[in-house]
C-alpha cells in the first residue's frame, strides 16, 4: 500500500535552530535580542501546523483503507508574517525589533492548504492553536 502526504509548514520542539525555517528563525532571533527579520512588507500569508497535528495526521493517513490520491497534511489557519513575527517577539518578552528586508522575487504571496481531504476522508483536522503551539516552541528553544 502507498500513501502520499503533501505536508505543509511544521513547527514545534526540537527543530534545529539553524534549520532556515521561518518560526525558528524568528523565535531565535529574538531570544537573543536581535532584530527579527521580515522580508518585504510581512503581507504575505502562511499557515503552520503544529508537529504533533501533522503526526496524528500521518498515523491517521497511514491507517487508513482506500485512499489512492496526495491528501494535504497542515493548518489551513492564515497569519501574516508580520503578525507571526509580533507574537513570538510578545511571547519571547524580547526587545527585538523588526527590521524589513528586500522580498524575494520567488516568495509566494499564500501558502494555505486545502485539508478538506484529510478531514472528509481521514477526519483529521489540527487542534493545537498558533498561540499555544508557540509558547511550546519557544519554551523548547529557551531550553537549548
Amino acid at each position: 500500500d502507498i500513501r502520499v502526504a503533501r505536508i505543509f509548514n511544521t513547527y514545534g520542539p526540537r527543530m534545529a535552530r539553524n534549520d532556515g525555517r521561518v518560526v525558528s528563525n524568528f523565535i531565535v532571533q529574538a531570544l537573543e535580542g536581535k532584530d527579527v527579520t521580515l522580508y518585504g512588507d510581512g503581507s504575505q500569508t502562511r499557515s503552520f501546523c503544529f508537529v504533533s497535528d501533522l503526526v496524528n495526521g500521518l498515523y491517521a493517513l497511514m491507517n487508513a483503507e482506500g485512499i489512492t490520491g496526495p491528501v494535504n497534511l497542515g493548518n489551513p489557519q492564515e497569519y501574516t508574517m508580520r503578525e507571526i513575527a509580533e507574537k513570538i517577539i510578545a511571547q519571547t518578552g524580547s526587545q527585538s525589533r523588526i527590521t524589513r528586508h528586500r522580498l524575494p522575487t520567488d516568495d509566494p504571496k499564500q501558502r494555505k492548504p486545502d485539508i478538506s481531504c484529510a478531514k472528509k476522508v481521514l477526519q483529521w483536522n489540527p487542534e493545537v492553536v498558533l498561540e499555544e503551539g508557540l509558547t511550546r516552541t519557544i519554551a523548547y528553544f529557551k531550553g537549548l
